[in-house]
């Protein structure tokens, strides 16, 4: 069947030759490329080069030991060593703490890691330079990761460490070198058939190398967690929740309204016009978000613990504050709806996904980020979100862990977007700017003769 006549038709060949459809397209599309490409690949260029204070917690256990009647700490000596050592100077930020300080650390995501230095240390050292040994104990530091704080910040610290290690091993090696080659000079002066007893073979190979990593996990986490990663994939479908849902609330409607029509497949219906002021346009929508959000954080929960299988607890708060965050994120897309139409959905996209995403510390922690993102995350709210999920499946819900101020700036950026989106509907409607504009006529012909 053969399409009805109307007043007015366009051909397909006519809409190409359009510059006003090419022009506004390819300039919209091309920066969003751009833009998008320079906020990803910016952030995430160099995160050694950028980093900054990167928290790594230092813990000097050791006893120290009688070498030749002499009390000697290498923990004491080290540890100075290791805080003020230039090359980590301005990038790492030691935490000098005992040890159960530098758990606390790790249990309340402070830190990403912990370099320990144990309470044998010197001891072990000094047995290397003494008597040979049946079985050597060769000297170790712990390195404790933490790959709730993060994977990527979490191997960061773990690398930092283990480069510290090697950097007093060489150290002690040398030092044990020195300290043997002394002890052979005087018998071999004296002319003495005597000599010090040598090292047996496993200590003499650990001489030039002699102190060792032991990797140990500072807060473990179950198998299930994404290696850290299963907040920021959590957060990330609550925040598509919120802003993907303000896009349906609002389309839904302006198709009850009669704004636009509704089209499903090859069906098209169109319901008549209704009035409606923007200020309470916006306020339905609102109140849709914030219902409907109710469901979707149980819905999202009951997917990611109840059919993924995603190590989680506090399942309460977890969907108390996954509700919260989704109306937010909706709250505030609605805003931007509301106040550049059309454009909105693009603008919303970039505050909650486009900048959001590389400066929330989720992936690349905020330590290794370039300065720019690191003030976006003092606001954006991506960052917020991913601190308060991680504190719940994590952290075992602390305050103190990141939940406190996600919950605080959660609750800003909803009451702030509120009250935005409400202050610009009501001026615009003051102005008389409504989305309803008086039927316009049709053109009539023009009268013969």
């Amino acid at each position: 069947m053969s399409e009805p006549p109307h007043a007015f038709s366009a051909s397909a060949r006519g809409l190409l030759r359009r510059k006003s459809l090419w022009l506004p397209s390819a300039v919209i599309l091309g920066l969003l490329s751009f833009v998008l490409s320079l906020l990803y690949l910016g952030a995430n260029n160099n995160p050694v080069g950028s980093m900054k204070d990167l928290p790594i917690a230092l813990v000097n256990a050791d006893r120290g030991t009688q070498v030749a009647g002499k009390q000697v700490n290498l923990g004491e000596q080290i540890t100075p060593q290791i805080a003020q050592d230039p090359g980590s100077k301005g990038k790492v930020a030691w935490k000098q703490v005992d040890r159960r300080t530098a758990d606390d650390l790790l249990a309340k995501d402070k830190v990403f890691g912990a370099l320990v230095i144990p309470d044998d240390f010197s001891a072990s050292v000094a047995a290397l330079g003494g008597p040979p040994q049946h079985d050597p104990h060769p000297p170790t530091m712990t390195v404790l990761t933490n790959p709730a704080a993060g994977s990527f910040g979490s191997s960061m610290a773990s690398e930092i460490n283990r480069q510290v290690v090697h950097t007093v091993s060489t150290q002690v090696g040398q030092e044990l070198t020195r300290q043997l080659s002394q002890q052979a000079q005087p018998h071999a002066a004296s002319g003495s058939t005597e000599h010090p007893a040598a090292p047996g073979a496993a200590a003499q190979l650990m001489i030039a190398d002699p102190v060792k990593a032991a990797i140990e996990e500072g807060h473990p986490l179950g198998d299930h967690s994404g290696l850290g990663l299963s907040a920021f994939f959590y957060t990330l479908v609550l925040v598509l929740g919120g802003m993907l849902g303000a896009n349906v609330i609002h389309t839904q409607l302006d198709t009850a309204l009669g704004y636009i029509a509704s089209e499903k497949g090859p069906f098209r219906t169109t319901k008549p016009v209704q009035h409606i002021s923007r200020v309470r346009h916006f306020a339905v929508g609102s109140v849709l978000m914030v219902v409907l959000s109710m469901a979707t954080s149980a819905l999202a929960m009951a997917a990611a613990v109840g059919v993924v299988g995603i190590d989680a607890s506090h399942l309460p708060q977890l969907w108390i504050f996954g509700t919260c965050a989704t109306a937010s994120m909706g709250i505030t897309a609605l805003a931007l709806l509301a106040a550049f139409g059309t454009p909105g959905p693009i603008i919303s996209m970039l505050v909650l996904i486009g900048l959001a995403i590389p400066s929330a510390g989720a992936t690349i922690p905020l330590e290794a980020l370039p300065g720019f993102y690191r003030f976006l995350a003092d606001f954006e709210p991506f960052r917020q979100v991913v601190d308060g999920v991680r504190s719940i499946l994590y952290f075992d819900a602390q305050a103190e862990a990141g939940l406190g101020r996600a919950w605080s700036m959660v609750g800003i950026g909803f009451a702030v977007s509120l009250l935005l989106g409400l202050a610009i509907t009501r001026l615009y409607d003051r102005k008389g700017l409504h989305r309803t504009a008086p039927r316009t006529p049709a053109p009539q012909p023009a009268p013969i003769g």
